[in-house]
């Protein structure tokens, strides 16, 4: 077990999850710092070209950064997070999720997009800009779709609609909101999926079984339970984090009435409170394991990341 690593979390500091991940950084004698995305900041200046920054101060003093979640944001504000970041990549700084990672896992469609790429089935879906594309994607959905936001988790904003009067005033309200209309063909029997936990090399399992209802997401009560990872189970999940450069992920698919599982998301900032109670494990300390190796191969000058030796002359 490596120790005196000094982290930077990007992320929420308060909560369940924050709390895991200092105990387990303190028993590994790693020191574990937080700061949120808001404070991410960078300037250019001729002594020291690029330098980035954080409430917590250089992101260059730190060995490793861990992306947690992400708050909502303009586009500028989104646009400057992912750049500090990719910067901070492109001068050495290890980034777990790597901003390119989460670029593509924050958009559903694109994800999912990139999942059927590689051949693996995923359910039906349409994304359009307005009302009367949506209404055409209900019908041709069979008229039982799940509406969801094309950003966003654990189940918030995610509705079943199968009545034709409520995707009117469904597809109106997000229509007049300015929202991207992600519109996917509902699979029966609904209410039961499997999670795939990847960190690192390593793959866990476990089923989630909604209480009621179809929404399977721990926070709105589902049931989970550990299960046996087969050999499918890991090349799936190891060939799509790989695909995506994820060294954390969670991929989830669905049970299907009419034969294979489909693929419903991939998660770059997966919760485990569930999963952890199941599997009997610390997925916390699985996490900060999972980003050992990954120092940075130099200390970067007090200026910031870019120190003198990088400037363009």
């Amino acid at each position: 077990m490596s120790g005196g690593r000094r982290l930077l979390v990007l992320g929420p500091g308060e909560g369940w999850h924050a709390d895991r991940l200092r105990s387990a950084a303190a028993r590994r004698g790693d020191s574990l710092e937080f700061a949120a995305y808001e404070s991410l900041a960078a300037a250019l200046d001729p002594s020291c070209g690029h330098r980035a920054s954080c409430e917590r101060g250089w992101l260059g003093d730190f060995d490793v950064v861990l992306t947690r979640t992400m708050p909502p944001g303009t586009l500028e504000q989104i646009t400057l997070r992912l750049s500090v970041l990719h910067a901070a990549v492109e001068e050495g700084l290890p980034v777990v999720n790597e901003p390119r990672a989460l670029e593509m896992a924050i958009d559903k469609y694109r994800t999912l997009a990139r999942v059927a790429a590689l051949g693996y089935p995923v359910p039906e879906t349409r994304v359009v800009q307005s009302r009367r594309e949506a209404m055409e994607a209900f019908s041709a959905l069979d008229r039982d779709v799940i509406v969801k936001p094309l950003f966003g988790g654990e189940g918030r904003g995610v509705m079943r609609v199968h009545d034709r009067e409520l995707a009117w005033v469904t597809f109106s309200t997000l229509e007049n909101l300015g929202a991207v209309l992600y519109v996917q063909r509902f699979v029966p029997p609904g209410g039961v999926d499997t999670r795939l936990l990847v960190i690192g090399e390593q793959v866990f399992a476990v089923r989630r079984t909604a209480a009621e209802g179809w929404k399977t997401n721990v926070a709105a009560g589902a049931r989970c339970e550990k299960i046996e990872v087969e050999e499918w189970h890991r090349q799936l999940a190891q060939r799509i984090a790989g695909d995506m450069s994820l060294r954390i992920a969670a991929v989830d698919m669905i049970d299907s009435a009419d034969g294979e599982p489909k693929i419903l998301e991939v998660n770059a900032v997966p919760g485990w409170k569930g999963a952890e109670a199941a599997l009997g494990i610390d997925v916390a300390e699985k996490i900060l394991e999972a980003t050992e190796g990954h120092e940075k191969a130099r200390k970067v000058g007090v200026c910031g990341l870019f120190n003198s030796e990088h400037r363009v002359h």
